[in-house]
């Protein structure tokens, strides 16, 4: 009887959680299911393709990135997989490209989320859109002036296609959202049962280190941790519960999701991206590194500024359902 009482708990739990993010999301996902069949993605894709250009890719790669940028890594892969063995990129570009997604993607809803938890939308997407720009560029540079991963890449995975209906979009929908409610319960028993076991404080002393140095401080370890290895939404979606029971200072969580922000999902994702051709220098080694430096500098630079600043233009008192945080 206590052990159901229990579940229930947290079930109850994880149903607040998953209706945070639900009242974020749905919204976002009808809106950018509209957008994508009035087909307006792809004039957001014509001006990126300077962007590309500078970055080693075709400009065509414009309309992969503002796919992922928009909809979600899985709408760039298909896209991706479909114009890319037209222009025979190399391993260099694929992981270039892949890299670029993996820093930018899924934007209304991730943006949304972090919204949530108190950050900005005035820093946020500027610094996600800058930051896959940047890893792009230095990966570019450094592939082509070391002639690395030139030989002409391979992708090894096509997405099943699919009928296209606006039903079967919204069952595959409703799939995802009950996919994402089953894991959030799982993250928060797990959380329990590491708390229990005291696997919570080995954790956060093993890693304790590294994160200081990006400036993540002791309360926002492990759901750092988590939203680092399964995603922005469902690390977004614990740090919205502990922001309400006042355990994560304002600047923890500011620093907590802008790390997430560069990297998160580091498994599938990384994985995803290797099965299109990318390198693993990249996609994985060269991302986390990248992100190490620039938290680790963004740390320091909100540490030396004022609370007025900071408030002003990176970060507002994270209060569930209120208003523009822009």
């Amino acid at each position: 009887m206590v052990i159901l009482i229990s579940i229930w708990k947290q079930i109850k739990e994880a149903g607040k959680v998953s209706l945070v993010l639900f009242r974020v999301m749905v919204p976002v996902i009808i809106i950018v299911k509209v957008l994508s069949e009035l087909g307006l993605v792809k004039y957001i894709a014509f001006a990126l393709a300077p962007v590309m250009k500078l970055v080693g890719l075709p400009g065509e790669m414009g309309l992969v990135w503002a796919t992922a940028v928009i909809t979600n890594i899985y709408g760039g892969i298909a896209v991706f997989a479909t114009i890319a063995p037209a222009f025979h990129m190399s391993t260099a570009q694929i992981t270039v490209m892949a890299c670029m997604i993996l820093v930018a993607h899924s934007m209304p809803v991730e943006i949304s989320i972090a919204r949530k938890t108190g950050v900005r939308v005035r820093f946020m997407v500027p610094f996600r859109i800058l930051s896959a720009f940047l890893l792009g560029i230095i990966l570019h540079s450094i592939y082509m002036v070391g002639n690395f991963l030139q030989d002409e890449g391979s992708i090894l995975w096509e997405p099943a296609p699919t009928d296209g209906t606006l039903s079967s979009w919204a069952l595959s929908q409703l799939q995802n959202l009950s996919i994402i409610f089953l894991i959030v319960l799982g993250l928060i028993i797990l959380m329990k049962i590491l708390d229990r076991l005291g696997i919570t404080r080995m954790m956060n002393k093993l890693l304790e280190p590294i994160l200081t140095s990006m400036g993540i401080g002791k309360s926002a370890t492990t759901v750092t941790i988590l939203g680092m290895g399964l995603g922005i939404s469902y690390g977004g979606g614990l740090i919205i519960r502990d922001i309400a029971s006042g355990r994560l200072s304002p600047k923890n969580v500011f620093f907590s999701m802008s790390l997430m922000g560069l990297s998160h999902s580091i498994v599938e994702d990384t994985l995803l991206m290797m099965s299109l051709g990318a390198s693993i220098t990249g996609v994985l080694l060269a991302r986390v590194g990248f992100t190490w430096l620039v938290i680790a500098c963004l740390v320091r630079i909100v540490n030396r500024m004022s609370d007025r600043v900071f408030y002003r233009y990176f970060f507002r008192s994270a209060n569930i359902g209120s208003g523009p945080a822009f």
